[in-house]
């Protein structure tokens, strides 16, 4: 039986640790010194799951950091990472903060002119990078970054005949800085809360991504904050996989993990993350849409493919699910007999799902970076685990409002969390927050800054929204989203794509239909689930672009749309739509970092695809 359901619920306000500290170095420091032999990272190598203490955690750190100091870096200079999310990561962050300096994280996706243009704004003196692809990206501008000194790199693999003055391997750096220990340990202890403590460059889909600025004393206080709307302890299991270059993963995972001693896990790979989370069964686990999505239509391939008794079982016992969650959104008493018979579904089929996602230890699950269907979260609640809505953005720290597991109601993003004010521009709509997690400001451009920073501190988010009279936020769409079509019709297109995006063959949409007499959608269909309804059905195909060409595929995806129209009125249904035929990934540049589609730059690459739709009759 999940406890999560029939729940004694999360108090706000508990916390379970009382580490002192007012910057990130203090915190990691101060944790080192209370937990020197409890398990604080994993990581899973060649199969093997492999555990850092805290005390070995300490050692890397002061080791690095050490080497930082003997290259030169001086407090208060930026330091790179570019790599994908993995221990050393984690490790080099906290050794650039540990020595004064502030850490800006590069998405390992970047093309070198990107790489190029984020080392350069940021005046970068030294790069940690990940593996020889990634130096290749670094060398090919190096002429371009009179600032950039060094290069470091974690995993040396095919550069052992490889030999140049400015780069460095990661154990080599460590050797140069076993002798520079109290130098490291004098510069933590001199970090200050108004310090700059990281850049976390937005994703630049209307022009070039821009710095966000974020002080020490700005993250601690967003990660204290969060712990007391959501607990976590020592004995906490976590996942880390999401970008740490990505303000959520970094304040939520890694930094969550520092303050509260959770044991944090970094998964093999992006191909192994549902194999991981099976092992690991974490206890919170924090995702973006797409991943739940995935995880759901996993389950809805599953139970086609199962035997009528099978089909039969899972349509009771979600059935049943669905009836306690709806006493729960209603924040009635479960009656007695529906609790029994909940009892006897989680045993018999809930339970099992929630083993085959992983999810059977969690108290709860969290979504963020993007909205999410409100009839998905309804179904992981009908399993028993309750998924908690959050939203917070890059200049905010991915701080701001969390649904509380008393408090849900599906399609909101909950309530202002603590410490955080919000309000809602009577004039325009939008949402405005203030307090102690907002960023400084964005590098280099304080007239950006200004744009978005009011007189009396308040942030312009660009997202339009409502409060209830519970103080709960939902948010409508970004400002420069919202469609206005030719009949002068108001209408959100994310309430569109999130209901089509519920469908296990489709991975994302964009509406579209500003100025026009009727709304159209570019599809991305789900390859692997395609691919399995097409071997299934006889359906031929040779490559992506063929199976995203077949007309049983667009006959599929056109039951979808027919669903989704049924939900709203006339004007907001969706007339024609076009698959995109291209496989696309996170180098592409149609997708940001997190996997959404960039809305304005796909109707822009896709402009004739889209005018096609008005052509036709």
């Amino acid at each position: 039986m999940s406890r999560s359901v029939l729940w004694a619920p999360f108090v706000p306000g508990a916390t379970q640790h009382d580490l002192p500290g007012d910057t990130i170095p203090a915190l990691f420091w101060q944790g080192m010194g209370q937990r020197g032999d409890r398990v604080f990272l994993r990581e899973k190598q060649l199969g093997i799951w492999q555990s850092w203490t805290w005390a070995q955690v300490g050692a890397a750190v002061q080791d690095i950091g050490g080497g930082l100091v003997a290259l030169g870096m001086q407090p208060h200079d930026v330091v790179g990472i570019l790599a994908n999310t993995r221990l050393e990561w984690l490790l080099a962050d906290l050794a650039i903060q540990s020595a004064g300096g502030t850490a800006n994280g590069i998405y390992p996706t970047d093309s070198p002119s990107q790489v190029h243009y984020l080392c350069e704004d940021s005046r970068t003196s030294i790069l940690f990078v990940e593996d020889d692809e990634q130096l290749d990206k670094v060398l090919d501008v190096r002429d371009r970054l009179p600032a950039l000194r060094w290069i470091v790199v974690f995993d040396d693999r095919g550069l052992e005949r490889f030999d140049d003055p400015q780069v460095i391997t990661l154990k080599a750096l460590r050797e140069r800085g076993q002798s520079h220990g109290a130098t490291l340990q004098a510069r933590a202890r001199a970090v200050q809360p108004e310090d700059l403590a990281i850049l976390v460059y937005t994703s630049g889909t209307t022009g070039k991504p821009k710095g966000a600025m974020h002080t020490q004393a700005g993250l601690v206080y967003g990660v204290r904050a969060a712990a007391t709307n959501l607990p976590q302890s020592d004995s906490d299991e976590r996942i880390c996989f999401l970008p740490l270059c990505h303000i959520a993963e970094r304040m939520i995972g890694a930094y969550s993990a520092v303050l509260t001693g959770a044991t944090l896990n970094f998964v093999e790979s992006p191909e192994t993350f549902a194999e991981n989370v099976r092992e690991v069964a974490p206890h919170i686990l924090f995702a973006v849409p797409r991943v739940w999505e995935k995880f759901y239509s996993g389950i809805r391939i599953a139970v086609a493919e199962a035997t009528p008794l099978q089909q039969l079982a899972y349509s009771w016992a979600v059935g049943v699910g669905m009836r306690v969650a709806k006493c729960v959104l209603a924040g009635q008493a479960v009656p007695a007999l529906l609790k029994l018979q909940f009892y006897a579904a989680d045993a018999l089929v809930l339970g099992n799902i929630k083993r085959m996602l992983g999810i059977h230890r969690a108290r709860a699950v969290l979504s963020g970076a993007a909205p999410i269907s409100p009839d998905l979260i309804q179904w992981y609640l009908a399993l028993g685990v309750p998924m908690l809505e959050g939203w917070g953005m890059t200049e905010t720290g991915a701080y701001g409002t969390l649904t509380q597991p008393n408090a849900m109601l599906p399609g909101s993003i909950g309530s202002a969390a603590y410490g955080v004010e919000m309000r809602i521009d009577p004039q325009t709509g939008e949402i405005l927050t203030r307090g102690p997690h907002l960023f400084r400001g964005y590098l280099n451009l304080p007239e950006k800054t200004a744009e978005v920073i009011d007189a009396e501190g308040w942030f312009h988010t660009g997202d339009v929204g409502t409060v209830d009279e519970r103080g709960r936020y939902r948010i409508t769409d970004r400002m420069k989203d919202i469609i206005i079509t030719a009949g002068g019709k108001n209408i959100t297109p994310s309430e569109i794509e999130n209901q089509l995006k519920f469908s296990p063959y489709i991975t994302d949409a964009v509406v579209v239909g500003d100025r026009r007499p009727y709304l159209t959608a570019l599809v991305m269909i789900d390859q692997e689930n395609c691919e399995r309804y097409a071997q299934e059905n006889d359906i031929p195909f040779s490559s992506f672009a063929s199976l995203a060409r077949a007309p049983q595929i667009h006959a599929l995806i056109q039951q979808d749309f027919e669903r989704v129209n049924r939900e709203f009125a006339r004007v907001e249904q969706v007339k024609q739509f076009r698959i995109l035929d291209t496989q696309l990934t996170a180098e592409d540049e149609e997708l940001t970092p997190t996997m959404k589609l960039k809305r304005h730059f796909v109707q822009q690459k896709y402009a004739d695809l889209i005018e096609s739709m008005y052509r036709a009759p």
